[in-house]
């Protein structure tokens, strides 16, 4: 795959908060907004003078913004196709996992009780754009659907016919469905946080149709201040940055 994820813990260099750059910018995919932001709060904290600037959108959409020179010290992407794009250099290290989630507005107006209803005529289903990676394991989970003969062909059919609006980021099909403009969407169990979970009613995908996201994370090669982005790196992987990511519903990579 050209490259290698590991899971275990470096020790960051020792850096002087006077040698600290005055910012460092962090690339990240949309779904990790909360937790990073807090994470890089607590970074900050423990590393005075030290201010990161993040920048969150689709992993496919950070990557052409990476490839085509866009300056950046970390990129932590929702998978590992996008940070293959990217490349960054560095060997990337899997810091999460998450799992996928069906949502519906709380009042459940399409009387959707889990993905086998997608396909029902009229409903308003919400998913990501092409190359999105929710939009990856979204087609997956559509494909394990269609493979069962309880479902096949005609599924793949009634949910592509009911497909309302392509996102570009994961965060924007579960602010659509909160706000009750679809009636379905799938995201990762992540994206049901406190400001939208009295909106939305959650199902659980089976296990057998659900997907493990690897979330995977890297110091730029480019980077201006490489000591630094490894350090945020690390962080990340301690057991603080992994502590914040099991609150806002990450699975832990340690």
């Amino acid at each position: 795959m050209g490259f290698v994820l590991a899971c275990l813990i470096c020790l960051a260099p020792a850096i002087n908060a006077q040698d600290a750059p005055r910012e460092l910018v962090v690339f990240a995919a949309s779904s990790l907004t909360d937790a990073f932001i807090e994470i890089g709060a607590a970074f900050e904290a423990e590393n005075p003078g030290v201010r990161v600037l993040f920048s969150f959108g689709s992993s496919s959409d950070l990557a052409v913004q990476l490839t085509q020179g866009a300056p950046a010290d970390v990129f932590a992407s929702a998978n590992i196709k996008q940070m293959q794009a990217a490349a960054q250099g560095g060997i990337p290290r899997a810091f999460a996992f998450n799992r996928l989630a069906l949502i519906v507005p709380v009042d459940n107006p399409a009387a959707i009780h889990g993905v086998e209803d997608l396909d029902l005529p009229g409903v308003a289903l919400v998913v990501a754009a092409t190359g999105v990676p929710i939009r990856a394991y979204t087609d997956a989970l559509i494909g394990k659907m269609v493979a069962d003969p309880a479902h096949g062909a005609a599924y793949q059919a009634g949910v592509q016919a009911n497909i309302v609006s392509e996102e570009q980021n994961v965060r924007l099909i579960a602010a659509k469905v909160a706000l009750g403009e679809a009636d379905a969407g799938i995201v990762y169990f992540s994206d049901v946080t406190p400001d939208i979970a009295d909106a939305v009613q959650v199902f659980s995908i089976p296990p057998a149709l659900d997907a493990l996201a690897i979330y995977p994370i890297v110091a730029s090669h480019t980077s201006a201040q490489p000591d630094w982005a490894a350090a945020f790196v690390d962080f990340v992987l301690s057991e603080p940055g992994q502590a914040t990511l099991a609150r806002w519903n990450f699975i832990r990579a340690r």
